[in-house]
């Protein structure tokens, strides 16, 4: 090999790595502008020119506005630009300014012998990085255009997460404005029954106690879920710890006079003159303490005074234990709205609708047993023209399962692009996954690159359930199991492998995750199984793909008893 091919092999392998690298710092920025920034400087210091600039289009204006100037004060001034471009020209990956003349006078002015970057995702055009010629005035080379629009490709995978983030954050921000509302209008009643706001009830309980019993040292301490919170008090002074207080709420029954032992276990009550603790009772459940001084005139508590003095707390502690229900059901709320959103974002990250590919019937489907999963499926074009098709099952649910199953899908679809080998990608990926999360988390994956022209498929299985082949006119299933450990269990030490299948027309694929046959029974002593998955694909192999899909979902509910218990994820094709 010549000296030219390595430096050409090492500057390759730099520039992927510099992709990778700045991959994984963009997708986890939360910040529009941040990644901006970076794709400009990291274009300009590659490409070696003096001015770069993004233009973001503006949906409601028409137009494109500037972000991340760099090289050029005048640049620095310009806040819009308009661009009389057709629609044909945003689906090319970079545009030189040069062919376009008489539409583009001003970035050709600006950004002389310039490049438009295109920066898209897969369903929606976002706007331009655009450069100047290089200091040198040579030409681009096809490397560094390669390089740039790869980073342009990430770039627009962050800058919309981002955008999905800020809408979140702005759905967060309305959420809370109706909580301070619903605050705000309790606020305005008068009356235990009416209000929601505790500072507001203890301040009437408080008031109360001086106007009817001239009561001027008090406390009210509340059993909430993470202890005993002290609610209210006044002139009620000496230690407040979290101790103190289970204290005097476990040394209370009923109504408790304080005398010297207590006294002096809790020295916090004869400092500030409490002389009577008394227990508030819910449905048989203590909930509250208050504990009461002296009263101003000195005259002693009576029976009658030890009686209202119940009356009113259980009122005032009633009214408490209202908004502590009211808040579980806010947030409750709050979470629900997350989840629907979350599992919006989720559905986005699949493939909808699921790509046609040249001679086969493809159907794939993910149900989660949480409002968001972590199963993962992924059908996508390859730049050769063949697709890949991906199925994955993350350890867990809910939403940490869901993040990974996330990561997941952005570290395929960044690496889709370049020219690398399954196996390649797949030790990639593994190592990514497992520097970057805990110890307990992996993903069993499984994927596959579909040669439409000569039905050949070439797959790498990373500890998946092997998907099932069923040649036409064999009852026998074959696995494909070929690969390697699972993803993110250890560094790849030894490289995956990858085995190839010819298909031929009447043969069936089946790929799923383990919610298929080991969803259980409705008594919970059985598992759907192996066999009962090859029976339900046997008599229905003369099926349409999605009929086939549909027949193993309705099985495996019906043996379940209509309970799901795991994420279910099916993957199927046939070759026509």
């Amino acid at each position: 090999m010549t000296s030219t091919h390595q430096n050409a092999r090492q500057r390759s392998r730099l520039d992927l790595k510099t992709v990778l690298e700045t991959s994984r710092v963009l997708i986890e920025a939360k910040d529009v502008e941040f990644v901006l920034e970076n794709l400009v400087r990291i274009s300009m210091g590659k490409l070696l020119v003096s001015r770069a600039a993004i233009l973001l289009y503006d949906d409601e204006r028409s137009v494109y506005s500037v972000h991340a100037p760099k090289g050029s004060a005048d640049l620095k001034k310009v806040k819009t630009i308009s661009l009389d471009l057709n629609p044909q020209n945003l689906d090319h990956a970079h545009l030189e300014l040069k062919d376009f003349e008489g539409k583009t006078d001003q970035l050709s002015t600006l950004f002389p012998g310039g490049v438009l970057f295109n920066l898209r995702t897969s369903t929606r055009h976002l706007g331009f990085l655009v450069i100047s010629q290089k200091f040198t005035k040579n030409e681009f080379t096809e490397a560094e255009l390669e390089f740039v629009e790869s980073l342009c490709i990430i770039s627009s995978t962050a800058v919309a997460n981002s955008r999905i983030i800020d809408q979140l954050n702005q759905a967060n921000r309305k959420l809370d404005q109706r909580v301070h509302e619903l605050n705000t209008l309790f606020d305005l009643s008068k009356e235990f029954n009416l209000l929601s706001n505790r500072e507001k009830i203890s301040s009437i309980f408080k008031f109360a106690l001086m106007g009817q019993l001239l009561i001027r040292s008090f406390f009210l301490i509340y059993r909430t879920g993470d202890g005993i919170e002290l609610l209210t008090s006044s002139n009620f002074s000496g230690s407040t710890s979290p101790d103190m207080l289970q204290r005097l709420f476990d040394n209370t029954k009923d109504i408790t006079l304080v005398n010297e032992e207590i006294s002096e276990s809790i020295p916090s009550l004869k400092k500030s003159g409490i002389n009577s603790l008394i227990s508030i009772s819910v449905q048989g459940r203590k909930i509250a303490v208050i504990g009461v001084g002296h009263r101003a005139n000195e005259k002693p508590l009576t029976d009658s005074d030890y009686n209202f003095l119940k009356s009113l707390a259980n009122l005032a502690v009633n009214s408490i234990q209202r908004t502590f229900l009211l808040e579980e059901r806010i947030e409750k709320e709050r979470m629900e709205e997350e989840l629907l959103l979350a599992k919006s974002i989720q559905n986005r990250l699949l493939p909808d609708p699921v790509p046609d590919i040249k001679g086969l019937d493809l159907s794939a489907i993910t149900v989660s047993s949480y409002q968001v999963g972590g199963d993962y499926f992924d059908i996508a074009e390859t730049p050769d023209g063949n697709h890949v098709i991906a199925i994955a099952d993350v350890t867990g649910k809910g939403f940490p399962a869901a993040l990974l199953m996330a990561n997941l899908q952005s570290m395929l679809h960044i690496l889709l692009p370049f020219d690398i080998t399954l196996t390649l990608a797949t030790e990639r990926i593994n190592n990514l996954i497992f520097k970057n999360t805990p110890s307990d988390k992996f993903i069993t994956f499984f994927w596959g690159k579909y040669h439409h022209e000569q039905r050949v498929f070439k797959y790498v299985n990373a500890g998946h359930n092997p998907p099932l082949l069923l040649r036409k006119g064999s009852d026998e299933f074959s696995e494909l199991s070929e690969g390697g450990l699972l993803l993110g269990a250890m560094e790849s030490l030894a490289p995956y492998e990858s085995k190839e299948v010819t298909l031929e027309p009447g043969d069936l694929v089946v790929c799923f995750t383990d919610g298929v046959n080991e969803a259980q029974s409705d008594d919970m002593e059985e598992e759907f199984g192996m066999d009962r998955l090859q029976d339900v694909i046997r008599k229905h192999r003369n099926d349409r793909a999605s009929d086939i899909r549909d027949e193993i979902i309705n099985s495996v509910n019906h043996f379940a008893g209509g309970h799901q218990f795991d994420d279910l994820t099916l993957v199927i094709f046939k070759v026509y």
